[in-house]
């Protein structure tokens, strides 16, 4: 199932690339430059100190093993220190444009490489800044395992606004920040690009006083957004002013797709922008790996659609 986005000429594209920003690099004493795509990653810090929201305690941040016959992934767990990893393109591709990762894992694990890294690199292979999100998991104590946990929607807000506040620093168009994630990251990126007007926790600095509404999304295999009796489902927190979305899924995956399905319903009965990808084959979790399955074309169609929206424009144009 297709839908043409939006066209570059309606009122409803995306906001046009603000003027070149200074391409200074220095973040502050908690954070570590950038780097381009030839060179090693670096992460900064998303909260000033300890991060909000936390309840109970869990073991050191680790790589979980794979179990016999998973695929090899990088699975990340026990994070209680958020960062966003900021993984530039080539001087001569970026477009300003920048999107924030969330890699998947059911609110257990991030799929780090997978789901992260690799998005990263594809990103900047089309222009585009790729930060991949470390965020809170697994649930901490109290939340029951049938509700998304908030204290990764704490992040996400969070992650937003600081990458909007610092866009000069880091030569970003803060007007083209968008959220792409997989799985539960998936619903992390859509319950943030729908719960942007209140914070899901106490300001802590200036950095709050920024919005942190995501200005795209991408929602890939999202998972939860079928579950009619969550009244903090982002398919019930739609309005006219939820951002353009773009969502791929496999018809044969286990994580139903009619979570993408309620989401883009929802997302056109608003009149949002939004275009959906349903592929025949390609279960779940297949991020954007080579495969004869026609689900690995969906970042040929993304980039069709951001290119479409207007994303990808160099500054100033």
């Amino acid at each position: 199932m297709r839908q043409r986005a939006f066209p570059s000429t309606s009122a409803r594209a995306f906001p046009a690339p603000a003027l070149a920003l200074a391409l200074a690099l220095l973040l502050g004493g908690a954070a570590s430059a950038p780097t381009r795509a030839d060179g090693p990653s670096s992460a900064i810090d998303v909260w000033p100190g300890k991060a909000p929201g936390e309840a109970g305690t869990i073991g050191d941040e680790k790589y979980v093993d794979a179990k016999p016959g998973e695929r090899e992934v990088k699975r990340l767990t026990n994070v209680t220190h958020p960062t966003l990893t900021i993984r530039r393109p080539a001087r001569d591709k970026d477009m300003g444009a920048s999107v924030i990762i969330a890699p998947g894992g059911g609110y257990h694990i991030l799929a780090w490489d997978l789901e992260g890294e690799e998005v990263a690199g594809w990103l900047n292979s089309i222009g585009v800044t790729g930060i991949v999100l470390k965020y809170r998991v697994p649930r901490r104590e109290g939340t029951p395992n049938d509700r998304p946990p908030v204290q990764a929607l704490m992040d996400a807000q969070r992650a937003v606004s600081l990458v909007r506040s610092r866009a000069g620093e880091l030569g970003l168009d803060p007007g083209r920040i968008g959220i792409l994630g997989f799985s539960a990251g998936g619903h992390l990126s859509a319950w943030a690009a729908t719960h942007s007007e209140g914070r899901s926790y106490p300001a802590a600095d200036d950095v709050d006083k920024v919005s942190c509404r995501p200005d795209f999304a991408v929602l890939i295999y999202p998972g939860y957004l079928d579950r009619e009796d969550d009244p903090e489902n982002p398919v019930k927190h739609v309005t006219s002013s939820t951002p353009p979305m773009f969502l791929a899924h496999a018809a044969d995956d286990p994580v139903s797709c009619k979570s993408s399905l309620d989401m883009f319903q929802a997302l056109r009965a608003a009149k949002v922008p939004a275009e959906l990808h349903i592929y025949a084959t390609g279960g779940h979790g297949f991020g954007l790996r080579a495969s004869e399955d026609p689900c690995s074309t969906w970042p040929q169609r993304c980039e069709d659609w951001m290119r479409r929206g207007g994303l990808l424009k160099p500054q100033g144009r």
